[in-house]
């Protein structure tokens, strides 16, 4: 676990920067796959969890909610209309042939959602946004003091800034203004759901 800003913090993954997690004060923001659970709670001992975060509702981001929040007894907030997706289990894709694979894979553990967010929420010194698109629950935390985004899965950093695959998208044009309003925002520092942090990435157009 390593520091990426004041009071946040982003977990080991394997392989690094691929399917991100990070500590956020006292906040787990995402979760990983559910084989990631034992790496991901390993690392959390000795932490003080007051709540655990989910960007939206696919399983690489809530794939080990279940284990985390059972296990460390911390209840489990989601943007408002990811709720149903999380707490059934739920990958919420469009139709195309790999997401139709993707889908028939097993779900993550289901997990109840103690707290739905919306936006202007506050989360551990970050205000939640309401971005839409890749899932229709999909949020972004936002720390305007220091110009730090959270933004999920809204934008990928694989190589370089990028739009998440349309395949994995249920909606690609309301993603696209998500990503218009993030990058308004002008952010200092983005950490990524998929990708490495990088500084002042999006203020530019990325297709």
């Amino acid at each position: 676990m390593r520091v990426v800003a004041p009071d946040v913090h982003q977990l080991t993954g394997f392989p690094p920067n691929q399917i991100n997690v990070y500590l956020v004060g006292d906040v787990l923001v995402d979760s990983g796959t559910a084989s990631a659970r034992r790496r991901v709670l390993r690392q959390l001992e000795g932490a003080t969890l007051s709540a655990h975060v989910v960007t939206h509702a696919h399983p690489d981001h809530f794939g080990a909610s279940h284990a985390i929040c059972t296990t460390r007894g911390i209840p489990l907030w989601a943007g408002a209309h990811d709720v149903t997706a999380i707490e059934t289990g739920a990958m919420q894709v469009p139709a195309s042939p790999v997401a139709g694979a993707l889908s028939r894979m097993p779900p993550p553990p289901a997990h109840p959602v103690d707290r739905a967010l919306r936006e202007g929420d506050e989360v551990a010194g970050f205000t939640v946004l309401e971005v839409p698109g890749h899932t229709p629950g999909h949020i972004a935390l936002w720390r305007e003091a220091d110009r730090v985004l959270l933004c999920g899965d809204v934008f990928f950093h694989l190589g370089r800034v990028t739009k998440p695959p349309d395949f994995l998208t249920l909606d690609p044009e309301r993603n696209r203004r998500s990503m218009q309003r993030l990058r308004a925002l002008r952010p200092d520092l983005v950490l990524f759901g998929h990708g490495a942090p990088a500084r002042r990435p999006v203020t530019h157009r990325h297709r």
